[in-house]
């Protein structure tokens, strides 16, 4: 009889959500508005090797689908730093942060349209082997680049859905 009466509940509140305004964000997939926008995007150089790891995630995430009418320009910030010490002041954990500011340029007008930030944080643990410390942290470094390549983009799109709902 419950679930009856959930079912029934269930049907009569359908009707209601397409009202919310929820929709897809990548609705028609590669050749919907906000991938075609994506695709117009352009990265600007970002250095260091960070800078290399987060403009290729980037690069993989955005696509490319045609001539470039935006350019996203990425500042990064970068550190690890010890939040586990003990008594005799060796570290045992580390926290890697990657932060990002970027901002979307309007390339023919030279305005700024977005400016925001993004990042992310991971711990390490430090062991008495360096190499392996080393080797976490730079894994630590491709994830976050990643993620915070992912913020980017789901920022961006975001923008670029409510540029093409204002089109309309």
């Amino acid at each position: 009889m419950k679930r009856i009466a959930a079912l029934i509940l269930l049907a009569g509140t359908m009707p209601l959500l397409g009202g919310c305004g929820l929709h897809p964000l990548y609705a028609a997939g590669d050749r919907g508005p906000v991938a075609q926008t994506l695709g117009t995007v352009e990265i600007g150089p970002i250095a260091g090797k960070n800078g290399w790891l987060v403009r290729t995630a980037l690069e993989d995430r955005l696509g490319k689908a045609g001539q470039s009418r935006y350019r996203l320009d990425v500042e990064l910030d970068d550190q690890i730093l010890g939040v586990g010490v003990r008594t005799d002041n060796t570290v045992t954990r580390e926290r890697r942060t990657l932060r990002a500011r970027y901002k979307l340029v309007d390339i023919e007008a030279g305005t700024v349209l977005l400016d925001a930030t993004a990042g992310s944080d991971a711990g390490i643990d430090v062991v008495t082997s360096e190499y392996a410390v080393l080797a976490a942290e730079q894994s630590a470094l491709e994830r976050l680049s990643g993620e915070v390549a992912d913020q980017i983009v789901a920022r961006v799109a975001l923008y670029a859905s409510h540029l093409k709902t204002a089109a309309r």
